[in-house]
């Protein structure tokens, strides 16, 4: 069987039958084309159809979700949740509320998930779901009759060993208490594990607010490493302001670094003093306020709605925004300024001409993938805290997502080591890895 032929015919395939999904299509071309080196050693997954079924979820939900504003007014929004792969456990991975979602979105996302839980070595498969629903500007009663109205749907679906959603973009803390407290009512059942993200005082985890930012910041701290070099004193960019790049800010300046600059959908922040994090909590958190208010009140900041916070010189860069911010301009932009490393703390924040850019550069690069797996880990630490109805203290806790990303680093280093000759290549490594703890589970359990 000719490989690369193959690998060809079903990335087409995955064309054909889902039109229009852009982001799942380059998704799904950015895994492919670093699997020939694995398809070559193990060709019987190949020839047992491995690839095929992969790019394919084992289940596709699209529901309604009606639910009444203040006003009194039904709203009808989508729901969805793509249930990809259980060949390593329960479907695993969170929901999204935001006008953007759509099918092709939820299923790069389902379908980022399966690679990015295998890297953790937990037993978690891949999922991912959410809405087309905009929690920003409704009520707390809205957002509750909202979730309500979702869980009644879904809940059927869901289960501690069947799919384990959690949080992501829209879904926080609120959020996750609400969809709990929904699903506990239908089904009589106070099943913990059924939901991560939840507050700490009721089966939550420490550190899972933390978790991907931080885990972000730790994958880098050790691609930093085999070069000899860290966080203290460098200068260090963070797309966004939400929960992970807050988080990432505040680790990085625990490990000495100093982030100078940060962004949200109006513009991005400059402040050569290193971002106030209590300010900053402050304003995105308790506020709920653009990022140029920051600028307002601090005299050593200012506010660019032009450009992009990738023109702020930096020697390490942090995407925690979303997903294609990071454009081939502005890839150019970081090279010339000179930065070592960036370590996506975002799904799939970059574009592949961006990655090709940095990798021919040889800047260190830590795709999403592995350098965001820090979230999904934690969730994994807290469905064993459930399951032993067990709580950890913070330091515990992070001291075991220290380990795992510190565990993620080393298995994609020997991964690309091993099937490229090159450790630095970690989108090979990543890629590879998980696909052959997901590609071995599938071909022992047959053809399902």
């Amino acid at each position: 069987m000719n490989v690369s032929s193959h690998i060809e015919a079903v990335y087409e395939e995955v064309r054909r039958r889902n039109p229009g999904e852009a982001e799942f299509h380059q998704a799904a071309a950015e895994v492919l084309d670093s699997l020939a080196p694995a398809l070559e050693r193990h060709p019987e997954y190949a020839e047992t159809g491995i690839l095929e079924r992969l790019v394919e979820p084992e289940r596709q939900l699209i529901f309604r979700v009606p639910w009444v504003d203040d006003q009194g007014k039904v709203r009808v929004n989508r729901g969805f949740r793509v249930e990809f792969s259980s060949a390593l456990g329960p479907y695993k991975g969170g929901l999204r509320f935001h006008p953007s979602v759509n099918l092709g979105i939820v299923k790069f996302l389902g379908f980022e998930q399966i690679f990015k839980n295998a890297l953790t070595g937990m037993a978690i498969g891949g999922g991912k779901g959410g809405s087309d629903f905009d929690p920003k500007g409704r009520s707390d009663g809205e957002v509750m009759r909202f979730c309500q109205s979702f869980m009644t749907e879904l809940y059927r679906h869901l289960g501690e060993h069947t799919d384990v959603p959690a949080g992501d973009i829209g879904v926080g803390g609120r959020e996750i208490g609400y969809l709990f407290g929904q699903y506990k009512r239908i089904t009589n059942r106070y099943e913990a594990g059924v939901l991560t993200g939840k507050a700490v005082g009721w089966g939550g985890s420490h550190v899972r607010t933390e978790a991907t930012g931080y885990g972000a910041v730790y994958f880098a701290q050790e691609m930093l490493a085999i070069r000899g070099e860290g966080f203290d004193g460098r200068r260090v960019v963070v797309s966004g302001s939400g929960n992970v790049a807050v988080y990432a800010v505040e680790k990085v300046h625990a490990l000495g670094g100093r982030v100078v600059a940060c962004s949200d959908s109006s513009g991005y922040l400059v402040d050569e003093d290193g971002i106030d994090l209590e300010l900053l909590k402050d304003v995105k958190e308790v506020r709920r306020a653009r990022i140029s208010d920051y600028a307002e009140a601090k005299p050593s900041a200012r506010f660019s709605d032009r450009g992009t916070v990738y023109d702020v010189p930096c020697d390490i860069a942090l995407p925690c925004a979303t997903q294609n911010e990071v454009r081939r301009e502005d890839a150019v932009a970081l090279v010339k300024n000179g930065v070592r490393a960036v370590a996506e703390g975002a799904n799939m924040p970059c574009t592949p001409e961006a990655v090709e850019l940095f990798r021919e550069a040889g800047v260190l690069f830590g795709p999403g993938k592995a350098a965001n797996a820090g979230g999904v880990a934690t969730s994994g630490l807290e469905m064993q805290q459930n399951a032993a109805r067990d709580s950890w203290t913070f330091e515990q806790t992070e001291a075991r997502l220290s380990a795992v990303m510190r565990d993620v680093h080393t298995d994609c280093r020997a991964t690309a080591e091993a099937y490229g000759g090159n450790a630095d290549d970690y989108v090979l490594g990543a890629n590879v890895a998980g696909f052959l703890r997901v590609a071995e589970a599938m071909a022992a359990q047959g053809v399902i």
